[in-house]
Formats: C-alpha cells, structure tokens, sequence
C-alpha cells in the first residue's frame, strides 16, 4: 500500500509540475502581454500586479496562501501540501518565462491562451491540487450561506472582470471573459477526457428483447434492473448499461425498432471504475 501510495504521489507530482510550467507559460506568453486576465485569484494577482508592478509569481502565492490554509482541515494535509506545491511552480514558471509573448494578435492570444492556460490548469485539478483559493473558499462559503459553488466563483469572477474593465479597459475585459469561458471548456476536457461515456436506461415491455439485441449486435453487456409503474403499479425491468457516445445512436435504433414506445434515458458519465463489460449479462 505505501509503494503504491508513492507511485501515485510521484506521478502526481510529475503532471502537476507540467500543469504549472503549462500555466505559467500560457499566463506570461498569451495574456499578461496583452493585459488579458484569468479569473479568480490569479486574475485578482494579475490586476494588482498590473497596478503595483509587484512580482506576480508572489502576489498568487501570498493571495492564495489564506485560502490554502483554509483547506487543511476540510481537504487534509496532502492537498494543501500539493496545492502549495503547485503554486510554486507556477511563480518560478511565471518568472522564468517573464516578458516572452508568442503573438501580437490579441484574439489569437485570448483563445490559444485559454486553451494552455485550460489544460495545465485541467492537469493540476485533476491530479489533486488546486490554483485557485476561490474554489477552497467556495466550497466554505457555500454551505454556511446557502450559495452554490458554482454561484459563488460566478459572483467573484464577475467582480473581478468589472474591475478588469475599469483597470484595462472594457475591450481587455471581454477578451478575458472569452479566455476563462475557453479555459473553463478545456479544463472539463482534461479532467473528463474526449470520450465521455453515456450511461443509458431503458424502460419497455420488451426489456429481455431489447437486452439480447443490444449484446449481439453491439457487444456491450447489460444489467437488468427492477422498477415499478407509478401509475399502474406493476413491475417492470429497466436495461442499465454503459456505452460510447458512438454506439449511442445505434443503440436508439435497435430499441426503436423493438419498442417504438420505449423510454431511453441518457446521461454522460465520465469516468468508469471496475466491472466486466463485454460478453456478460449481469444480473441484479
């Protein structure tokens, strides 16, 4: 158990360098040239330092330090350990790649910029560790005062993108809201990967059917569920499987084809742990 504990801790350690280099490369060499921000407290860090003309490797430390100590008790040592980690990176990145700008073009550098920013951001998040203190104190926030997460980093990046306008102008203001919207997307990408599964429901009178051609002709194994009418009270079983966007489409069509009054419920799924997928009827 500790060897593995290690592996992954080092495996960890090794993306979420990558992700602050990615970072720090995309906030010096896209945006900062360009007075284009991010939100949260790296867009926070970059108007003052715009302001203050401070070290702005320094400012996300020392603004992200209270919120990462905020997130000891919730999220434990070892997120705050990696999450500091990672923010240090990020400042010696910011540094190291000080004054390089790739392109003169300001829209070329609000998208490519929020597609870097997004993946090495999307790296950090998904091995563990954290960029932003607004996340860490959303999810404070939010339980005591009834906000959601999602509300809350709203309200806060909304702040901060009106300030944006007053400090560099509402053009820069709207660039930016474009790189975090472009950013946002890529770290979903990231973290959930290109080939999100769907995981479909099917409720009919030819469930058995419906199941057998569903394993023949795509392959796939299926779980029979039991579920009762609510209107007529009278049992039913529901097909619960697991497939690739692609399949989809064909698989509506073999239930159509059996049932044309079939309900089919699909919802995405993104990560799958476990189980035997092929060639197997289970049974619950």
């Amino acid at each position: 158990m500790q060897k593995e504990f290690l592996l992954k801790l080092f495996k960890n350690l090794i993306f979420m360098t990558l992700g602050a280099i990615i970072a720090g490369f995309a906030l010096e060499a896209f945006l900062v040239p360009h007075e284009v921000i991010d939100g949260g407290i790296i867009g926070i860090s970059m108007i003052i330092s715009h302001i203050t003309k401070w070290n702005l490797g320094l400012l996300i430390i020392l603004l992200n330090l209270p919120f990462i100590l905020l997130a000891f008790k919730k999220m434990g040592a070892l997120f705050v350990i990696l999450t500091a980690y990672a923010n240090i990176i990020l400042a010696l990145s910011l540094n190291f790649f000080h004054s390089y700008k790739v392109t003169d073009d300001i829209l070329l550098s609000t998208v490519f910029g929020g597609i870097v920013l997004g993946t090495g951001v999307g790296l950090i998040l998904k091995n563990e560790a954290s960029l932003d203190g607004t996340e860490i104190l959303s999810l404070l926030v939010s339980k005591k005062f009834g906000f959601s997460v999602g509300e809350f980093i709203m309200g806060i990046n909304l702040f901060i993108y009106l300030v944006a306008g007053k400090v560099f102008g509402w053009e820069s203001a709207m660039y930016s809201i474009l790189t975090y919207f472009i950013a946002s997307k890529v770290i979903d990408i990231v973290m959930e990967g290109m080939n999100s599964s769907k995981s479909v429901r099917i409720i009919s009178d030819n469930t058995r059917e419906i199941g057998n051609a569903l394993i023949e002709k795509l392959d796939i194994s299926v779980t029979y569920l039991k579920g009762v009418g609510g209107y007529s009270g009278l049992e039913k079983d529901i097909i619960y499987c697991v497939i690739s966007r692609l399949e989809l489409p064909k698989m509506i069509e073999i239930a159509k084809e059996i049932d044309p009054n079939a309900f089919v419920s699909v919802v995405d799924v993104h990560e799958t742990y476990g189980g035997r997928f092929r060639k197997k009827v289970d049974k619950i």
